[in-house]
């Protein structure tokens, strides 16, 4: 995904450039944008405020949490989730998971932008044999499947929840490495920057104070949207093992530990499932939103 800006973001103009009140306006115009915004605000102050939402810590093992067969309890008046088959209570997990899924995906997500951005800027400005250096080795980083990569990695280190936002960031920079480079290696072309190099200015000077500021538009709409893929792939690491290690509670985990009791106590999946699926699109409906906003070739066609 690139985005085309208009060079006076950069210059001062007020009325190219919407300030951050103007912007937060426009998204609260959009329902679409108001549904995942209302999704993602859930999902965090869920985490947030887990321990005054539920009376039960996250790996406690309730004396009643079981049937008297060993059987996890549906939800009810006690457990308003259920329970899952150690007898633990649902909504708390689902509670306290919500933190690893935000931890891991807002960390994650936020190094492999800086990554990217930082081998997007480099390669797209210098160029030469630096440039292709640097590209071709993002070219065979994304010859590797996302998911078999991560997979390799988490198995190669002890997996943890640092670990596993590390894991998943060496996974997904490539493609903000690639989305920047293509639009610096237009914007250092563009007569701007010829001027700004023929006036004598410094290197840092033209990164720091004319690419850079093009460039944040497509970073926060990027970043949005990678929240939503990094907290699935968390998911996926989870549940296949490799992810975060129970206790930890963490959304991928929980559908792993209780896969078994699919059929017979369904509520353990779906729950958990449902979960998942409303944070990745609350944060792909509002980084859709941002896109439009902040895409000047967007502007008017709603």
């Amino acid at each position: 995904m690139s985005l085309p800006i208009s060079p006076d973001v950069v210059a001062g103009n007020a009325s190219s450039n919407p300030a951050v009140k103007t912007v937060w306006a426009q998204l609260l115009a959009r329902p679409l944008a108001l549904i995942g915004l209302f999704f993602v605000a859930v999902t965090v102050l869920g985490a947030v405020f887990a321990p005054w939402l539920t009376a039960f810590e996250p790996n406690e093992q309730m004396f009643d949490g079981l049937s008297i067969e060993g059987a996890p309890m549906p939800p009810g008046e006690t457990f308003w989730l259920g329970t899952d088959l150690l007898g633990r209570d649902l909504l708390t997990r689902i509670l306290y998971g919500a933190r690893t899924s935000l931890i891991i995906g807002i960390a994650a997500n936020g190094i492999a932008l800086i990554i990217g951005t930082f081998v997007g800027v480099v390669a797209g400005y210098f160029r030469g044999w630096v440039g292709a250096v640097l590209m071709r080795f993002t070219d065979l980083m994304m010859a590797f499947p996302a998911l078999l990569l991560a997979i390799c990695l988490a198995a190669v280190f002890s997996p943890s929840l640092w670990i596993v936002a590390m894991v998943i960031a060496l996974v997904y920079w490539v493609q903000t490495a690639r989305v920047i480079f293509t639009q610096t290696s237009s914007l250092a072309e563009r007569e701007f920057i010829d001027a700004e190099r023929a006036l004598g200015a410094s290197t840092s000077r033209i990164l720091l104070r004319h690419i850079l500021p093009h460039l944040v538009p497509t970073i926060i709409v990027w970043g949005t949207l990678g929240i939503s893929t990094t907290v699935l792939l968390e998911a996926t690491l989870s549940f296949l093992g490799v992810g975060v290690q129970p206790p930890t509670a963490s959304w991928g985990n929980i559908i792993f530990e209780n896969q078994t009791y699919f059929q017979a106590a369904p509520w353990l999946v779906f729950f958990p499932g449902v979960a998942i699926l409303a944070l990745a699109l609350g944060f792909n409906l509002v980084g859709d939103a941002m896109r439009d906003i902040l895409d000047p070739t967007q502007r008017g066609r709603d």
